[in-house]
C-alpha cells in the first residue's frame, strides 16, 4: 500500500489496528523501474503482520517520493477498502478511541441476525483509505 506519510501510517496500523512491525526491505530504483513498480525511484518497504506464523496477515507499506495518493471511495475503480478480520471488536474499538480514530457512520454494525455473530466497523487510515474491521464483540 502506497502511503503519503509512512510514519503516520505505521503508527496507525500498529497502535490503532493492532499490527506488529517486522523487518522490512529495500528495493533499488533500477529494479523498481525494470519491474514497473516505480519510475526510477527506490522503495523502502515497511512490513506489518497481524497474527502469528506463516499464515499471519501481512501488510506492506511504502512511501514514494513526489507522489500524491488518491483518496479511495466506492465510486473509483480499483481497490476501495481493505478488510481485516479481527478477534475482538471491543478491543479494536478501545484501540481506535485511544488512537483518536472514530468508526464511520453507526459502526460497529452487526452482520446478520445472530447477536453473537460478527460486527463490521469501518474506519479511515491517515490517507483516507477505507479499512473494514470484521469480528465478534467479546
Amino acid at each position: 500500500m502506497v502511503v503519503s506519510d509512512i510514519e503516520a501510517s505505521v503508527t496507525f496500523y500498529t497502535d490503532v489496528i493492532g499490527f506488529t512491525e517486522v523487518e522490512g526491505f529495500r528495493v533499488p530504483a533500477a529494479f523498481c523501474t525494470a519491474a514497473g513498480l516505480t519510475k526510477d525511484k527506490p522503495l523502502a518497504v515497511r512490513v506489518l503482520v497481524l497474527g502469528e506464523g506463516e499464515d499471519a496477515t501481512k501488510l506492506k507499506l511504502m512511501q514514494v517520493a513526489d507522489v500524491q495518493p488518491k483518496q479511495a471511495d466506492h465510486s473509483q475503480l480499483g481497490f476501495s477498502y481493505l478488510t481485516i478480520f479481527i478477534t475482538d471488536t471491543n478491543a479494536a474499538l478501545e484501540r481506535l478511541r485511544t488512537g483518536g480514530t472514530a468508526p464511520l457512520a453507526k459502526g460497529p454494525v452487526r452482520i446478520g441476525e445472530d447477536p453473537s455473530g460478527a460486527y463490521l466497523t469501518l474506519v479511515r487510515d491517515p490517507d483516507g483509505n477505507l479499512i473494514e474491521l470484521i469480528g465478534p464483540r467479546k
